[in-house]
């Protein structure tokens, strides 16, 4: 930082760094100001505002401008502070992990929407003798995600669903450490184990879940050049490579998980835009759902394929 002002405060900082990131082309200009600078302040954005004149000291600014410095050679904001909100739930991530993302929560609300007895409570028959306690009154129900990255998406259901306890699968030891740390923050560790695997083959097939959510690896091969480059030189590659189609994993995923719901259970899968349709048929061919419906995120864009277990 050059130039007047001679005495850099925080409205000052913000304005010239907005001005910057603007220049170098920064995605979100502003808000990646606001977040840098209030992690380096030990604020939050709004307190930002509310001391817009304080000024900042010498080590706050040289703190500062190496964070900039970073950020405009493409290092996410998220990794810089180690912090990203998802679900208004504050996680710790790492380049380990993949950065949750606004959209994703879609796949959270996809569940949420079912599990919460709209549906899921009304429409499952009592199970029959022997079938297990899953569905008696007060016995925890079972839920599973594949893919658990920082746990964003397991976390956030838990903290939903208290009756609820959640197994968690993740091929990534590093990230499965993030999301275990993430559920201890947050406090729901005591319902939501995880376990380092490769999709659904650690696990003997039976009935064992009630919902199982999924965000794995959609990035088609003919896709990955045009990433920015924050997310193709400093995201996990192995969290977003989804092989020539993007379905490399999603395919044979879909194919199985039938396996391991339980009847009338739920299963709700995170899509790349156009794969939507690939993968209702890929849940068809099964024959083993009914009800499968694709949701649209905010942008219109067909973002989970949900589908419900036929009953027994």
């Amino acid at each position: 930082m050059a130039g007047p002002p001679q005495t850099w405060t925080i409205l000052a900082v913000l304005k010239w760094t907005t001005r910057y990131f603007q220049d170098k082309g920064v995605s979100e200009p502003r808000a990646s100001a606001e977040v840098l600078l209030a992690h380096v302040l030990g604020l939050s954005r709004l307190e930002l505002y509310l001391r817009h004149d304080q000024p900042l000291t010498p080590e706050e600014l040289a703190a500062y401008k190496a964070l900039i410095r970073r950020r405009v050679r493409g290092e996410p904001t998220a990794y810089l502070t180690g912090h990203k909100e998802f679900w208004s739930l504050d996680f710790l991530v790492s380049p380990a992990t993949l950065i949750p993302r606004p959209e994703t929560e879609l796949l959270v609300e996809s569940l949420l929407e079912v599990l919460r007895g709209r549906q899921f409570g009304a429409e499952v028959p009592p199970a029959p003798p022997g079938a297990g306690e899953q569905n008696r009154p007060g016995i925890p129900l079972l839920g599973l995600e594949v893919g658990v990255g920082s746990g964003a998406v397991i976390i956030a259901l838990a903290r939903e669903l208290p009756r609820w306890r959640w197994l968690g699968v993740e091929l990534s030891a590093p990230a499965l450490e993030v999301a275990r740390t993430n559920a201890a923050r947050l406090g729901v560790a005591p319902r939501v184990q995880f376990i380092q695997g490769n999709l659904l083959g650690f696990l003997k097939p039976g009935p064992w879940f009630q919902a199982v959510a999924a965000n794995l690896p959609y990035v088609p091969a003919r896709d990955w050049a045009t990433l920015p480059v924050e997310i193709r030189e400093y995201e996990p590659r192995e969290a977003l490579w989804g092989g020539e189609d993007g379905l490399a994993l999603v395919k044979p995923f879909c194919a199985e998980v039938h396996r391991f719901l339980a009847p009338g259970g739920w299963l709700a899968v995170e899509v790349g835009q156009g794969q939507a349709e690939a993968v209702r048929a890929s849940l068809s061919d099964t024959r083993a759902y009914e009800g499968i419906a694709t949701l649209r995120d905010y942008q219109g864009i067909p973002r989970v394929v949900r589908a419900r277990r036929q009953p027994a």
